[in-house]
């Protein structure tokens, strides 16, 4: 009873503690990945144990089970309209470390671009309508190692490159760093 009284405190304390705001650039990389974390609505920050630890918690990397992992997904979102695609790989350098790469994309492919449909006479030519596609990516490089003072206790890094393309329009390049922690003590995590 006391352990649950002092879950539910610290719950609290957590849910009125941070404040957050919408934000709508790189939204694609809060989608989320693999079936397991999707089926519990994303709720892996402490939980994740696998390859796709390199996204939800690089911490996690360091609690693999395997020497190698891989991981693919492709979902569809807007009657298919948009791809998610998510691709990583990960590998156990030792029993206190792992490094894992992984690489995300959501885009929107065959959009008709009909800017030269019309020519200068106003004639309408069908055979000069072209594609394009809008699509996000990025590459993450992420790296997890357990803690050596303290037992049950990981650390973990990611560094992410993105690129936005919108066919030969526009483009934008950007990067993030991401830190993370995971603490594991008598089946508490």
């Amino acid at each position: 009873m006391k352990k649950i009284l002092i879950s539910l405190f610290i719950a609290a304390i957590c849910s009125f503690s941070f404040a957050q705001t919408a934000k709508y650039s790189n939204e694609f990389l809060s989608l989320g990945v693999g079936a397991r974390a999707l089926s519990m609505s994303n709720a892996m920050v402490s939980l994740t144990d696998d390859v796709t630890a390199a996204y939800w918690n690089p911490a996690g990397l360091t609690r693999m089970d395997k020497k190698y992992e891989v991981s693919l997904m492709h979902s569809e979102y807007f009657a298919g309209i948009a791809k998610y695609d998510y691709a990583g790989i990960a590998y156990k350098i030792d029993d206190k470390s792992a490094i894992a790469i992984s690489y995300l994309r959501f885009g929107v492919d065959n959009i008709m671009n009909t800017t030269e449909l019309i020519d200068n006479q106003g004639n309408v030519d069908y055979n000069r309508i072209s594609y394009f596609s809008a699509a996000d990516n990025a590459f993450m490089v992420s790296y997890g190692r357990k803690i050596g003072k303290i037992e049950g206790l990981s650390f973990g890094a990611s560094a992410k490159v993105i690129r936005r393309t919108i066919g030969d329009f526009a483009g934008a390049w950007g990067f993030g760093i991401d830190a993370g922690l995971q603490y594991q003590k008598k089946g508490w995590q």
